[in-house]
């Protein structure tokens, strides 16, 4: 089960650095183009997603390969959760239903990531 969980925490890691990143670097208008919500997003709160999408993603791996502070993969987990919520909500405003898929997976993966490691410790 420990492998698993380092599996998905992996891929969750990755999937939102790379989100998280493009949010932080990727020109506004550029960024729209590739996500319709950012329009009618302030800036400041593209770049905070984008901040918060990188730090869980540091999250999900640095505690667990130091052994220092572990349970912050729990709270990195369960931080990219909400904020997958959130992005399901947004999706479903706009009436962008199948864009809310990858949310869905994300929201889930992120679920069983913190559920597992409540139980399997590092």
């Amino acid at each position: 089960m420990n492998i698993l969980l380092w599996v998905l925490q992996s891929l969750l890691a990755v999937a939102f650095l790379a989100s998280g990143l493009a949010k932080l670097l990727i020109p506004r208008a550029q960024l729209a183009k590739q996500m319709g919500w950012v329009d009618a997003t302030p800036h400041p709160i593209v770049q905070l997603i984008g901040l918060l999408e990188v730090l869980g993603s540091i999250g999900l791996i640095l505690p667990g390969i130091t052994h220092i502070q572990t349970w912050l993969v729990i709270a990195a987990a369960a931080g990219l959760a909400v904020t997958m919520i959130g992005a399901i909500v947004i999706h479903v405003a706009r009436k962008e239903v199948t864009r809310m898929v990858p949310g869905v997976v994300l929201f889930l993966l992120a679920l069983v990531v913190f559920i597992g490691r409540l139980s399997v410790k590092i």
